[in-house]
């Protein structure tokens, strides 16, 4: 687990150049990989690639050390991530006589690429962003994991090519500050984060998950390939019984193979169905207690550590409770905020960073049970996307206008309280008459009115989903499948996984998630859609798996989820640094927004006349990321 960066240089440049720009951008991601770090040059009359990195060592802590070459020095690899199943990889390439001088993950990739070339990167389970020089070939190419666990960031100029793991590494090397993308603004405040490929810059990309870039080295040109085909599954006939037998293995099988560390391991442990699983699975294939690591918040209406109490008693496991308050986030706020490099807005960050900055303290690796709604079609939303296609076939359009409206008025808050009403509101919101209804649900931020009123007319962007439509082939979602593999290019690329690897790994700890297992997500896509979603039990077919260890009925209680009560902390602690973001003149110099829709919003969520805490909290979270790099 490292991060890492790369210069092609277009022309000769001075060594201490070359050296100069690496170590710079090495140095911006020393907490990716405080253990290590490693250069990598390689030149000829035409061009030179620098790449580098920075390691956290878990696996070979003797040997694993980066760049590693080939036998004749003209291939050199970096990598950041964990390769799950390289041991196996690794024994049927000595079958092929193959040898290796380590036992790192990293030399298996880079024996692989020698003995298949880039079909290797097929073969990997794991997580990871890494670049291979070949020199023999006059190629370079960079590749993405399957889910976009590990990022890589892009940036063709006309004298340079640059990739990173972060942004900070590319912004700090390029001579100006790019300019804002209008891409990326308008699909940060309609989702409150940014997928891939865009950003929040201009002509800087993030490689998407799945894919790899093969860079010609004599034209100075690339391309950009899939890894895997993800084509429709073919539809499983199994018996739910023999399937739910086979998911049950399949995820003890992953979490086990990402349990292989050669440092202290634990898992997070919220309470829920995901984490308490995967924290079952690996205390049930240990001898020896393991460590796990839950966050309480002192508002009782977030907390839920007495449902991962439940679980760790079961288990016996060594836990680790840490309740956290206002004043705990706001020592950190501007750290953990800015780390994202882009807007970002899902205040689950906040205590997904502290909780990573607790572990550190005890394990260097913790298992999450991140991606298990994806995989197993847990999220609220999906049932409100089979809601939606019933209700609007029974109550017409005029009616259910003249129910919103009623709905804004009796479901009204003055504070962030996420309970029935703002659940029941919530739904009805989404309700959208529509075919592409499901591109709303997904929008936690403004929906297209709202955004062309919050933003001035040359920031609008009128269709923004329009790429994704076209990438996943789905312009009117309808299935859960639909809905999930919508999630799987946006949400889970641009929140979820982002949000769990820029904190940890600010933190300088490695997060594996057992459930973004290709193998478990391919296999669930070809299951009939009740066996996920049945009637009114999500993930269905997961907590059939493993009701029978976990006290009757503790997989069917709701959940919460990991979130923190931003829309009160604006009201108070924050309300000084929001005013001044809001402040008319500096709005009317910043000319993105519109001032007077701006001042309104926050004003009525101030007042408690009406909360707005996903909308402000989304709008705060821009104007400090703008303030550090634009003021």
């Amino acid at each position: 687990m490292c991060g890492i960066n790369g210069v092609i240089f277009k022309s000769e440049q001075e060594i201490n150049t070359i050296k100069q720009t690496l170590t710079q951008m090495n140095n911006l991601i020393i907490h990716r990989g405080p253990d290590d770090d490693g250069v990598y040059l390689k030149s000829n009359s035409g061009y030179t690639v620098a790449m580098g990195m920075r390691r956290l060592s878990i696996i070979d802590l003797s040997t694993g050390d980066q760049p590693m070459y080939s036998q004749d020095k003209n291939i050199g690899i970096v990598f950041n991530g964990e390769i799950y199943n390289f041991q196996i990889l690794k024994q049927e390439l000595k079958e092929k006589g193959v040898l290796f001088s380590t036992t790192s993950d990293t030399e298996v990739i880079l024996r692989l690429y020698e003995t298949y070339g880039t079909d290797c990167f097929a073969m990997l389970d794991g997580m990871f962003g890494l670049s291979i020089h070949d020199y023999n070939k006059h190629k370079l190419y960079i590749a993405r994991d399957f889910f976009g666990e590990k990022p890589v960031y892009y940036t063709h100029t006309k004298e340079h090519f640059y990739w990173a793991s972060e942004l900070k590494s590319i912004i700090k090397s390029l001579p100006i500050k790019p300019d804002i993308c209008n891409e990326g603004l308008n699909l940060f405040f309609r989702l409150t984060y940014i997928p891939a490929p865009f950003t929040i810059y201009e002509d800087i990309y993030k490689l998407e998950p799945n894919n790899y870039i093969e860079y010609d080295l004599e034209t100075f040109e690339f391309r950009i390939h899939s890894i895997h085909d993800t084509q429709a599954q073919t539809k499983s006939n199994l018996s739910f019984e023999d399937a739910q037998k086979i998911v049950r293995d399949k995820v003890y099988k992953s979490v086990e193979s990402r349990s292989i560390s050669d440092v202290p391991l634990g898992t997070f442990l919220s309470g829920g169905v995901d984490s308490s699983i995967v924290s079952y699975c690996l205390a049930d294939m240990n001898d020896t207690k393991i460590d796990t690591f839950s966050i309480g918040f002192e508002k009782t209406s977030y907390d839920e550590t007495d449902k991962s109490r439940v679980v760790a008693k079961l288990i016996n496991s060594n836990h680790h409770e840490f309740v956290i308050n206002e004043s705990d986030l706001n020592q950190n706020i501007d750290e953990i905020l800015l780390n994202f490099d882009e807007p970002f807005a899902d205040s689950s960050s906040l205590p997904t960073y502290l909780v990573s900055n607790k572990t550190k303290a005890h394990v260097k690796v913790a298992l999450t049970g991140d991606g298990g709604d994806e995989v197993f079609g847990g999220y609220n939303k999906y049932y409100i996307g089979k809601i939606n296609s019933r209700y609007t076939n029974m109550v017409p359009e005029f009616a259910h206008n003249q129910i919103s409206k009623l709905s804004t008025t009796l479901l009204k808050r003055k504070d962030d309280n996420r309970g029935f009403k703002y659940k029941l509101n919530k739904m009805i919101n989404a309700i959208d008459y529509s075919d592409g209804y499901y591109w709303d649900i997904i929008s936690l931020g403004f929906e297209t009115n709202d955004i062309n009123t919050l933003l001035n007319s040359d920031y609008q962007k009128h269709d923004v989903f329009d790429y994704y439509k076209e990438k996943t082939n789905i312009t009117n979602p309808k299935s859960l499948n639909d809905f999930r593999t919508i999630d799987r290019h946006l949400s889970l690329e641009g929140d979820m996984l982002v949000k769990v690897d820029r904190t940890s790994m600010l933190n300088s700890l490695e997060c594996r998630s057992p459930f973004l297992n290709r193998e478990l997500f391919e296999f669930t896509m070809s299951l009939p859609e009740n066996y996920l979603l049945n009637k009114w039990s999500k993930k269905h077919i997961l907590k059939a798996s493993f009701k029978d260890v976990f006290p009757e009925g503790f997989l069917e209680k709701s959940k919460r989820g990991f979130g923190v009560p931003v829309g009160d902390w604006l009201r108070n602690g924050l309300n000084q640094e929001l005013l001044e973001y809001s402040n008319a003149k500096f709005l009317n110099s910043q000319g993105i927004f519109n001032t007077t829709a701006i001042i309104e919003l926050v004003q009525n969520h101030l007042t408690g006349k009406k909360d707005s805490t996903f909308k402000v909290w989304a709008y705060f979270c821009f104007q400090k990321w703008y303030m550090k790099n634009y003021k």
